[in-house]
């Protein structure tokens, strides 16, 4: 299955890709601080880490930065939930 995105009324994203969904809620006016994401990370209990969104510093281009200057790739990511409502999960 490919990536999906979910709707979420209350803020209505329609991006299908990691990437796309986080540069949807910054540049449309959301707070890309209200996020948590799940990603891979290899050895993390069930291979998953929970990162949130005022964690992260900057969105480039193929990799998100967080504080503690790691760079994630965007295809780790497993899901993002946006004020707690799940605006993208990978298929």
């Amino acid at each position: 299955m490919g990536d999906k995105a979910i709707g979420v009324p209350a803020i209505n994203i329609r991006s299908k890709r990691p990437r796309d969904v986080l540069n949807e809620i910054k540049w449309r006016g959301y707070q890309v601080h209200e996020c948590t994401i799940y990603y891979l990370h290899r050895g993390a209990p069930n291979d998953t880490r929970i990162v949130r969104g005022s964690e992260v510093i900057s969105l480039g281009n193929s990799f998100f930065t967080l504080e503690n200057s790691s760079s994630i790739p965007y295809h780790r990511i497993r899901r993002i939930e946006y004020g707690g409502e799940v605006v993208y999960r990978k298929g």
